[in-house]
C-alpha cells in the first residue's frame, strides 16, 4: 500500500524530460506551481518578466509554458504573440481578471493552447498540462507514421518518405538536413498556397535557435538544394508580405 502522497506522486509522473515555462510575477504562486509540478516529474524553470523569458528560451527547450497575462505593468499578451512568431510551444495562459474575458479570447486568437483562470487548483492545471502533452504527443505519432508512407513528386523531383530520400529529375540524389526535409515536407503538404513564415515555423517544429534565426534562412538553403540550374525561386515563390508559396503541383504515391 502507497503511505505517502510523494509516493502516489510518483507513480503520476507527467512524463519523462517534461519541462515547463513559469512566467508568474507572484513569488509565492510560482512557488507552489513549480514545488508541485515537480513533484510530478515535471522539470519547472521560471521568469517573474518578459525579459527573463528570451534569455531562458536561448538556453532551454521547455515543452510548454504556462504564462500569467499581467505581469506587474507588462502584458504577457506581447510575449504570446512574439512565441506565436517564432514557435509553437505550447502554452497555457493564466489570467486573475474573472469579469473580463477579452484577454482570454485575445489570447487564444492569438495561439494560446488553454487558458485557466486564478484562483485554479493545482490539480486541474497538471490536468490540463496532461492533456496538452498527450495530445501533441498523438498528433506527432500520427504525422511520424504517414512521414514513413509513399513519395511526393513534383516537376520532375521525387522525395521518399520512408527513406528522406530526395532525387532531382536526373535521378541524382540531394541531401537535405532534417531542418530542409522538415520544411520541404511543410511545403509539400500544402503545395500552391501561400504560408506564412509563422506557420511554417509551427510546421516544420524548429525550436532550435527560433530566437536567433529566421525562417528566411531555412528557405535560402533549401532553395540552394532545389535550383537544378534553373534556380529555385520559381518553385518556392516569395509573396510579399505573407510567406512563401510552393509554386509546383504535388502527387502522392
Amino acid at each position: 500500500m502507497i503511505s505517502t502522497s510523494k509516493e502516489r506522486r510518483t507513480l503520476h509522473r507527467v512524463a519523462d524530460d517534461v519541462t515547463c515555462l513559469l512566467v508568474e510575477d507572484d513569488y509565492h504562486l510560482r512557488s507552489l506551481v513549480k514545488n508541485y509540478l515537480e513533484d510530478y516529474g515535471v522539470r519547472v524553470i521560471c521568469a517573474s518578466r518578459l525579459r527573463e523569458v528570451t534569455l531562458l528560451l536561448a538556453y532551454n527547450q521547455p515543452n510548454l509554458i504556462v504564462l500569467d497575462l499581467e505581469l506587474g505593468q507588462e502584458c504577457g499578451l506581447d510575449l504570446l504573440r512574439e512565441l506565436r512568431a517564432r514557435s509553437s510551444i505550447p502554452v497555457i495562459i493564466t489570467t486573475g481578471r474573472l469579469r473580463d474575458e477579452i484577454d482570454r479570447v485575445v489570447g487564444l486568437e492569438l495561439g494560446a493552447d488553454d487558458y485557466i483562470t486564478k484562483p485554479f487548483s493545482l490539480r486541474e492545471l497538471l490536468a490540463r498540462i496532461r492533456a496538452i502533452l498527450r495530445g501533441r504527443a498523438t498528433r506527432l505519432t500520427k504525422r511520424q507514421r504517414g512521414s514513413e508512407r509513399g513519395c511526393f513528386c513534383f516537376g520532375g523531383w521525387r522525395l521518399e518518405r520512408r527513406t528522406r530520400r530526395l532525387t532531382n529529375p536526373r535521378g541524382e540524389p540531394v541531401a537535405l538536413t532534417k531542418g530542409q526535409y522538415a520544411l520541404l515536407m511543410a511545403f509539400l503538404d500544402a503545395p500552391q498556397r501561400p504560408l506564412s513564415r509563422e506557420y511554417l515555423l509551427q510546421a516544420t517544429r524548429v525550436h532550435e535557435d527560433v530566437f536567433h534565426r529566421s525562417i528566411d534562412m531555412h528557405v535560402v538553403r533549401l532553395r540552394r538544394k532545389l535550383e537544378d540550374g534553373s534556380g529555385a525561386s520559381s518553385i518556392i515563390r516569395t509573396e510579399r508580405d505573407v510567406g512563401y508559396v510552393f509554386t509546383l503541383p504535388v502527387k502522392t504515391s
